[in-house]
C-alpha cells in the first residue's frame, strides 16, 4: 500500500518560511546546519530537505520534526523513477502548501538547483560551509551549478575566512561567518562528568578527536603519533565516510569509538587531557574552518592541529591552538598535556565570549531582513 503523504503544513497561518536544501542528513553529525536552523526555527517555519533515498511506490516525503521545530523532509523515490523530476514535483507540492508565505530558499548544496531553479522564492541564500567540489566523490556538474547558484543568490554566507576570500570575487554580497560554538554545552566538560562506559576502561593520558573520519584526516599522522607516543591513548570519535574502514590505523593506543551524539560529547571531552586535529593538508582541507576547534577550547582542552589555513589564521596566530608539523607532532602533543597557563585560559575565554551560534544567526537574520526590503535589482547591482 502506498505511504500516505503527511500534511506538510503544520498550520494555515501565513508566516516566514525557510526551505533548506542540504547534502548533509539532519541526523548525521550535529554541525553548522543544525545549529543555525534550530535558531531559525524560533522565528521561521523551517523545512530541511535532505537528499533522496530509495523507496517503493509513489514518491513522497518522510517527515520528522526535530525538537526545535525544524521539519526534516526525506524524499523517498523509486530507483526506477527520474530522480530530478520526482524531487521537483515534491518541492513544488511543498511550495503549494506554503503559498502566501514569505519564502527563503537556503542552500547548502548547489546540486539542489537541478530541481529548484524554476521555483520562485522571496530570498535566496547560499550558506557555503565547504568547498564541496574539492571533496572526494564530488558529483559531476557541481562547479557549474555553484556558479549558477552564486548568480542567483541574494546573499552568500561562508563558513570561514578562506571560503570568503574564494567566493567574494564571484558575488557582491558575501559575508564571512566562521564556525561558532555553544560555549555552555561544551563548557560542561570543564566540570567532573562520569566517564562514558566505552572510554572508562582506557588508561590515561588521553588525547581526543571528534569529527567525520574521511579523506580530510591524515591517517598516517595518526599512526605515527601513536607509534611515537605509546604511553598516550588516542580516542577517535566520529563516523567513517568515503574511505575504507580497513584503512584506519590500528594500535593498542588508538581507539576508534564511532559516532556519538552531540549531547554525549562533553562527557567524553571531560575525561580527556588534550585534543588534536590531525587533518591532512590537501585540497579537501584548504577551505575548512573546523567547528570542533572552538568546541575543544570551550571544553578547556589544549589543542594541537596541523596547519589548516583557517585554524592557523583564527587560532594559531593568536596562540590559542598549537600548530604542528609531522616532525614535531610527538613533542607538541606531549606539551599539550601540561597544565595550561592562566594567560592562555584568559585568552581562550576572551575569544569564546565573542562566539555563539545565536549571535551568528542574529547577524545573518539582520542581513536577511535588510535584503527582504531591498528591491531585487538593487540587491544584485
Amino acid at each position: 500500500m502506498p505511504q500516505k503523504q503527511p500534511a506538510l503544513r503544520p498550520n494555515a497561518r501565513a508566516r516566514q518560511t525557510i526551505v533548506c536544501f542540504s547534502h548533509l542528513r539532519w541526523g548525521f553529525v550535529h554541525q553548522r546546519p543544525q545549529h543555525l536552523l534550530n535558531h531559525a526555527a524560533a522565528s521561521y517555519l523551517v523545512y530541511f530537505v535532505e537528499e533522496p533515498v530509495a523507496g517503493e511506490g509513489p514518491s513522497h516525503f518522510r517527515m520528522q520534526v526535530a525538537e526545535s521545530g525544524v521539519i526534516v523532509l526525506t524524499p523517498y523515490i523509486d530507483p526506477a523513477a527520474h530522480q530530478i523530476e520526482e524531487q521537483h514535483k515534491l518541492v513544488q507540492d511543498l511550495h503549494r502548501s506554503i503559498a502566501g508565505d514569505l519564502v527563503v530558499h537556503w542552500f547548502y548544496t548547489p546540486m539542489a538547483l537541478q530541481f529548484v531553479q524554476d521555483i520562485p522564492c522571496d530570498l535566496c541564500i547560499y550558506d557555503c560551509m565547504d568547498e564541496l567540489s574539492a571533496f572526494r566523490f564530488a558529483p559531476a556538474g557541481l562547479r557549474d551549478l555553484e556558479r549558477d547558484l552564486l548568480g542567483r543568490a541574494d546573499l552568500v554566507f561562508t563558513g570561514g575566512r578562506s571560503l570568503f576570500e574564494a567566493k567574494r570575487a564571484h558575488h557582491l554580497d558575501v559575508h564571512c561567518f566562521p564556525s561558532s560554538v555553544d560555549v555552555s554545552h561544551f563548557g560542561r566538560a570543564r566540570t567532573a562528568i562520569p566517564d562514558p562506559a566505552d572510554q572508562a576502561h582506557l588508561p590515561g593520558p588521553r588525547i581526543g578527536f571528534v569529527g567525520v573520519i574521511d579523506e580530510r584526516i591524515d591517517l598516517d599522522l595518526i599512526a605515527q603519533a601513536a607509534s611515537e607516543l605509546p604511553e598516550l591513548q588516542f580516542v577517535m570519535l566520529g563516523p567513517t565516510a568515503k574511505i575504507d574502514p580497513a584503512s584506519l590505523p590500528h594500535a593498542k593506543n588508538i581507539h576508534w569509538l564511532g559516532s556519538k551524539s552531540y549531547a554525549e560529547l562533553p562527557a567524553y571531552m571531560a575525561n580527556w587531557q588534550a585534543a588534536w586535529m590531525p587533518f591532512a593538508l590537501n585540497d579537501a582541507t584548504r577551505f575548512i574552518s573546523p567547528t570542533k576547534t572552538p568546541e575543544f577550547l570551550s571544553a578547556g582542552l589544549q589543542v594541537v592541529s596541523t596547519a589548516v589555513p583557517d585554524v592557523v589564521a583564527e587560532y594559531g596566530q593568536k596562540r590559542l591552538v598549537k600548530i604542528a608539523e609531522a616532525s614535531s607532532i610527538a613533542a607538541d602533543l606531549r606539551a599539550s598535556l601540561t597544565s595550561p597557563t592562566p594567560d592562555w585560559k584568559r585568552a581562550v575565554d576572551r575569544s569564546l565570549r565573542q562566539m555563539s551560534w545565536g549571535r551568528t544567526w542574529n547577524a545573518m537574520q539582520g542581513l536577511m531582513a535588510s535584503r527582504m526590503t531591498m528591491p531585487k535589482e538593487l540587491a544584485h547591482a
